[in-house]
């Protein structure tokens, strides 16, 4: 009987329409299920073109027939649902639905969320070198703060000034380092904190996605709290996600709650771009590689989870000060070993099909 390995091997040959990697690589092959008579493949896509997904059914069902003791070849190739279509996987399918007011944001590309199981994992610091990053590969990219009750993007971004009103009433996001932002911390008084229940967070970010001049912009990212709260669920019942990119650190403690977030984005038909693993190592002035946090926890996840590993930062006192005085490291030191690890991450994500 065929190993799911040799299976993943055989699918290594089909790759995505218009690009140079693998479906496998790519982190799209979810379910290798091979038997004494049978071979049952389960792809998910992250883009709803079914043209692609047609090619890369008929590709799969090519290559695995031409392997010895496949038997009968079934490959179902999943994608994100329509708005209001058919067969709502998420929650509500069944009943009324709650993804059916859906809608895309005029001239924005793609919506990443950035997200994390638990908080401490640096998810910030990676969504605003994340998007300076992706801003200085040439796209053009806005960086919505969806933490409602502990905002950090405006310090981390270096911008403290309220937003603009055009003559249609949408606020006009700031913009620092190339970066178009909007967060609740533009718009609350100093250290005033925001006190408010589950409505008023889903309103404000409704009105951050559709009531905010954003423009013509490549990628929106969407900066969450940790966990599966409301911000989470509002931001998916709103405007359908293009992906969720999930940041986590070594340990097995927060790797352990990586999963429930990517259990989280999978109930409401978002797909997983990819596992950033932060704070992974840090050098000594000898030389030595410390790894306080264990070592390779993201990396083996994406392998369990099927999905791409987009990358590891190690720990750089030059984050740390980057955020603290609102130049993220890719702007101040773009050169340096971690402007560097951030730009191959963002050119990781850049190359996702999609």
């Amino acid at each position: 009987m065929l190993t799911p390995d040799a299976v993943l091997q055989a699918l290594r040959t089909v790759k995505y329409p218009g690009y140079s990697r693998d479906i496998v690589s790519f982190g799209l092959v979810k379910e290798v299920l091979p038997g004494p008579d049978s071979l049952r493949v389960q792809l998910q896509l992250t883009s709803a073109n079914h043209q692609v997904a047609e090619q890369l059914r008929q590709e799969c069902e090519r290559v695995l027939r031409d392997l010895p003791g496949a038997g009968q070849v079934s490959v179902e190739v999943r994608q994100p649902q329509a708005p209001g279509g058919p067969g709502g996987a998420g929650p509500g399918a069944g009943g009324p639905n709650p993804w059916a007011n859906q809608n895309r944001i005029p001239g924005v590309g793609r919506v990443v969320a950035v997200a994390s199981g638990k908080g401490g994992v640096g998810k910030s610091t990676v969504s605003v070198n994340l998007a300076c990053a992706l801003q200085q590969l040439g796209a053009q990219v806005g960086l919505l703060d969806c933490d409602i009750y502990g905002p950090s993007i405006p310090l981390m971004m270096g911008v403290r000034e309220r937003p603009t009103v055009n003559a249609q009433e949408q606020l006009v996001p700031p913009t620092n380092h190339g970066v178009r932002l909007m967060s609740i911390g533009f718009l609350v008084e100093g250290d005033q904190p925001v006190i408010w229940r589950g409505p008023m967070i889903t309103k404000t970010i409704q009105q951050f996605l559709f009531s905010v001049a954003w423009g013509e912009l490549d990628y929106l990212l969407v900066d969450l709290p940790p966990g599966t709260g409301d911000a989470q669920l509002s931001l998916c019942q709103t405007v359908p996600l293009d992906g969720g990119v999930i940041v986590t650190t070594p340990q097995a403690a927060s790797v352990d709650v990586v999963r429930k977030g990517i259990a989280m984005f999978t109930k409401v038909n978002v797909p997983i771009l990819g596992i950033i693993e932060n704070m992974s190592y840090f050098t000594t002035l000898t030389g030595e590689r410390v790894e306080i946090f264990g070592h390779g926890g993201g990396r083996a996840e994406a392998e369990r989870q099927r999905t791409a590993f987009l990358g590891e930062v190690p720990i750089y006192t030059a984050i740390r000060e980057g955020g603290d005085a609102g130049i993220p490291v890719v702007v101040s030191a773009p050169k340096s070993a971690p402007g560097q690890a951030f730009l191959a991450i963002a050119e990781n994500l850049r190359q996702l099909p999609g």
